[in-house]
């Protein structure tokens, strides 16, 4: 299977100067674990997540002035929809993150997550039982 098959191809995207507390409503809202981070001044996208909002909350600091350009994660490793999803798997196991960026060229067209991969391999295995069965 490819990651093309499990990402999710509604992206949400912000910009660096959302706040933490507007980008966790955005993401909380369409039950989602991170945002990708558009910065024309950037080399490419970010990504800001879950993790790095309650990083931020647990240290203290104020999600109505933090913003996102502080907090996002800028040395993205990116897949693409050709990759597999145990390559997917296998950077998000290098990397220690959850979460990866699809670009088709330069463009973000979708994000695919560990648990994205999860549902493709147990949907994958129970069609197999349900064939072998």
């Amino acid at each position: 299977m490819l990651v093309r098959d499990a990402m999710s191809t509604v992206v949400l995207t912000i910009g660096p100067a959302h706040t933490l507390r507007h980008a966790a409503r955005l993401m909380s809202a369409r039950r989602i674990g991170a945002a990708v981070v558009l910065d024309p001044d950037a080399g490419g996208p970010g990504i800001l997540t879950e993790r790095d909002v309650l990083n931020a909350v647990g240290a203290g600091q104020d999600p109505d002035r933090e913003t996102a350009q502080g907090h996002t994660t800028t040395d993205v490793v990116y897949a693409t929809p050709e990759w597999t999803l145990e390559e997917a798997a296998a950077a998000m196991a290098d990397g220690g993150f959850r979460h990866l960026i699809v670009l088709d060229g330069h463009e973000p067209v979708g994000v695919v997550s560990v648990r994205d991969i999860i549902r493709c391999w147990a949907a994958s295995r129970e069609r197999s039982r349900v064939l072998t069965g």
